[in-house]
């Protein structure tokens, strides 16, 4: 919402600078996002002049030399306005003055003939647009309209030699707001006047629209239009004017710089009315040709599936069964509360109007313009929704503005068709509520005045105040606790709160356990050299295809967002992996040599179908499932939104990592980042062989985290690495519950010191090429039995001194007892029982 400085001070000036002003605005629930200019850089150089003579160029065909009287005395001033003519009051740069865009007037010579000055257009004001030449202030010289809180008058002879400042808004302040929703009356000027009076007590002038049009016409209005609602739900008020004798030509200068100013193009006297009265009031209005309205009659009702109209944006537009149409006999005129058709727009062979002036329900109205990708100035305001009785405020103010600068006369009476209109609300503000929920005192007499001030009804009921909301505040304040907020920001929260502590009766916050691991495991990977990203919950509905997932696969099938950002964005995402890829794709584009990146982030995964069909899922709560499948398995409550964290390096680990930095970005170096993270939190990890579609055929692991199957960890295909434009990629991805839910970190365990000895001992055994290292692992593990403390594999080898189809790893194993040193025996007996639990499972000893 942008409200020029001038324009606001017509209604209510502040006497302080508009910088103040914003920041005080700021400070009480308006913000003001910026405080922009109107114009040129500075008001100096610019002043009223007024043609003597305009006599063609003696060397220039569409030149003109003109005498113009700037006050000073008469200078000359070559032209080349097609339309500069004598006796016209015209805006004129004198030699010095500034241009908006920078350029800077001085005295020239113009084929042979000296220029001392510009004529200048509303385009090089910066105040409108200017396609047929200079902006003409006046025809005559006689006088210059000018708006003085809306009434319109007019003064003797514009002074040549004025300040423009004074005639037009140039080098002026705009003060740019970001109107929260709840806020309606703040979308209009007389609204933000009023917020200006509240919070600073500087007069406000009397309500623009309080005033009505004389009405002249002939007849009445049911002689010209009738109106009939077939939707009172979705248009609780329409009310209608008839207008006759309507001269159709350009705004006054002022209205057309005013309108520039809070960012609207000004296109002729009629329209330009009605979106002045809309900035204004806050309320759109609309206007349409009566003799383009057969018979003229309007029915509001409901689009036919697939019924199309012109907007007067110029595009076909097709509607669904739940759009609300203006229409007339012959089809649709116009989009509720939306844009106009073509087929009644004013145009300069326009004589008869009918102005309407409605209220729709803001749902339908929000809905259809997203579904139609249409939004307008008035759909903007109608689908924050107003009150039915704003509508007549707009329609006195426009009525008089048609009549006074349109020579319109207005026929007597206004169709009003409406549905119940909402009483006003009436709440009870108690004193002691009022202090005890603010924390200071604030004298009843000054609550009154802040309210007042505000626009509400009050009556003094001993301690309590008995509050009439106003109309446009109606679906904003709603309890006694919303009048209290008007209270206390108009009196100065920033000012007069006191500073005290919360009142916490010896109780002191903390985290969870979950929530402590959560953040050592995130700690855990940022020690590992991997930085944190955040990646958008929504994703490309593609994503999927682009991860090779089959369309069978649960996580090809995403939950759709109705109303989404951009169709980008239109899927909740079901792995974090497409986040990963993205991140990396944009560092490597940016030419990073490589990426270690890791997400703590939920998921978003389908729920199981009518058709009885379970989605598949990674939870680390049960037992889902086998490792050698998907990872997944099906239950009859899945957890639909699991916390994952993945990881995924490009190119090499990043220096500071684990390894120091440089380590090849491979399968195993991703697993001891993964076994370095279970490592902090005391999770035992196991892996076992297993394919994902988007992952390297040979080169992945399914994980488990203390038995039960959790995630999935691998070098991502080439084909999807190729889909992020990137030459090779790891990564894994581990459901964080099942870490934290596994995780021995952080409980009170011990362990009596022992100095008895450990004995050590490496064992070499040829097993089948296929049978995974975590089997052997296992197998070794419980045939050592107590005895038998740690077992680490450390070496892989194959090659022809172990045949083909074979493979030689290496263990470590460490024999300790707590309570003795243990013998040769022992130890032998323990040895014996692992060489016999391998060759079980296919192994045999090396030499």
């Amino acid at each position: 919402m942008r409200v020029p400085y001038s324009w606001l001070q017509e209604y209510c000036d502040p006497d302080m600078e508009p910088g103040a002003l914003a920041e005080r605005l700021a400070m009480t629930g308006t913000e003001v996002e910026r405080v922009g200019l109107v114009g040129p850089p500075v008001a100096e150089g610019f002043v009223v002049g007024r043609v003597l003579s305009a006599e063609p160029h003696p060397d220039a065909d569409r030149l003109r030399v003109c005498a113009v009287d700037t006050g000073d005395g008469e200078r000359t001033i070559v032209c080349g306005a097609p339309n500069v003519a004598a006796g016209q009051t015209v805006p004129v740069a004198l030699p010095g003055a500034t241009l908006p865009g920078g350029q800077k007037i001085g005295k020239a010579k113009l084929r042979g003939v000296e220029s001392a000055g510009m004529i200048c257009s509303a385009t090089e004001l910066g105040v409108g647009e200017s396609p047929d030449g200079i902006l003409v202030l006046y025809e005559d010289g006689s006088g210059a309209l000018y708006a003085d809180h809306d009434h319109i008058k007019r003064t003797g002879s514009l002074v040549p030699g004025t300040p423009l400042a004074e005639v037009l808004p140039i080098a002026e302040p705009v003060l740019e707001l970001e109107v929260t929703p709840n806020r309606v009356d703040c979308f209009g000027v007389y609204g933000v006047a009023r917020e200006v009076h509240a919070i600073s007590g500087a007069a406000l002038a009397p309500e623009p629209w309080a005033e009505d049009a004389p009405a002249e016409g002939e007849g009445g209005v049911d002689d010209y239009a009738s109106v009939t609602v077939e939707v009172p739900e979705l248009c609780p008020r329409f009310t209608a004017r008839v207008f006759t004798d309507v001269t159709i030509g350009p705004s006054p200068a002022w209205l057309q710089a005013r309108l520039a100013a809070a960012g609207q193009r000004p296109i002729n006297n009629v329209v330009d009315i009605t979106n002045y009265a809309m900035l204004l009031t806050a309320q759109p209005l609309h206007a349409f040709d009566l003799d383009r309205v057969p018979g003229g009659a309007l029915t509001v009702r409901v689009a036919a599936e697939g019924e199309k109209m012109r907007t007067l944006d110029d595009v076909e537009r097709t509607f669904d069964a739940e759009t609300v149409l203006v229409c007339d006999a012959d089809g649709p005129s116009g989009i509720a509360g939306i844009m106009g058709g073509q087929v009644s727009e004013v145009s300069a062979e326009t004589t008869s109007v009918l102005l309407e002036v409605a209220n729709w329900n803001g749902t339908n109205i929000l809905r259809t313009s997203r579904l139609l990708s249409l939004r307008s100035e008035a759909s903007s305001r109608f689908e924050k929704q107003l009150h039915p009785e704003l509508c007549m405020r707009a329609q006195r103010l426009a009525s008089r503005l048609l009549v006074e600068l349109c020579g319109a006369k207005l026929v007597p009476g206004t169709i009003d068709v409406a549905a119940e209109i909402p009483p006003a609300r009436k709440l009870v503000l108690r004193g002691e509520r009022v202090e005890g929920l603010l924390g200071m005192s604030i004298p009843q007499a000054d609550q009154v005045t802040y309210l007042e001030r505000l626009g509400f009804g009050v009556e003094v009921a001993g301690r309590d105040l008995e509050v009439t909301v106003p109309p446009d505040r109606h679906y904003d304040v709603t309890r006694e606790v919303d009048l209290i907020e008007e209270v206390g920001r108009v009196h100065g929260l920033d000012e007069h709160l006191p500073s005290t502590l919360p009142a916490v009766a010896g109780r002191v916050g903390g985290l969870t356990r979950e929530q402590r691991l959560r953040r050592r495991a995130e700690d855990a990977m940022r020690d590992l050299g991997f930085d944190e990203v955040v990646g958008w919950s929504f994703t490309d509905p593609g994503e999927a295809g682009r991860l090779r997932l089959s369309e069978d696969d649960p996580r090809a099938n995403p939950v759709v967002i109705s109303n989404p950002l951009s169709e980008d964005q239109s899927a909740m995402r079901t792995t974090v992996l497409g986040s990963l890829l993205d991140v990396a794709q944009r560092n490597r584009a940016q030419g990073a040599a490589r990426v270690s990146i890791y997400e703590s982030a939920r998921v978003y995964l389908p729920t199981p179908g009518p058709t009885g069909r379970k989605a598949l899922y990674i939870s680390g709560n049960r037992p889902v499932g086998s490792l050698a499948g998907e990872f997944a398995g099906e239950r009859g409550a899945p957890d639909v939104e699991p916390h994952r964290i993945g990881a995924l390096a490009v190119g090499s680990l990043a220096p500071g990592s684990w390894r120091g930095g440089g380590e090849p970005a491979d399968f195993f170096a991703l697993k001891g980042v993964l076994e370095a993270l279970a490592g902090q939190l005391g999770a035992p990890l196991a892996f076992e062989p297993a394919e994902q579609p988007f992952l390297h055929p040979g080169r992945s692991a399914a994980v488990a985290v203390d038995g039960e199957a959790a995630g999935w960890l691998g070098e991502v295909h080439p084909l999807v690495c190729r889909e992020w434009d990137l030459e090779a990629a790891v990564g894994f991805e581990v459901d964080l519950a099942a870490l934290v839910g596994a995780a021995r970190a952080g409980e009170e365990t011990f362990e009596d010191v022992t100095s008895y000895p450990a004995v050590n001992q490496d064992l070499a055994v040829v097993v089948p090429i296929e049978l995974p290292a975590a089997e052997l692992h296992r197998a070794v593990l419980s045939a050592g039995g107590e005895l038998l403390r740690s077992a680490e594999v450390f070496d892989l080898y194959e090659g022809k001194q172990v045949g083909a189809g074979g493979k030689s790893l290496a263990l470590r194993l460490e024999f300790r007892a707590a309570d003795r040193t243990l013998t040769d025996e022992e130890v032998a007996e323990r040895r014996a029982a692992i060489e016999s639990a391998l060759k079980e499972i296919g192994g045999t000893l090396r030499g």
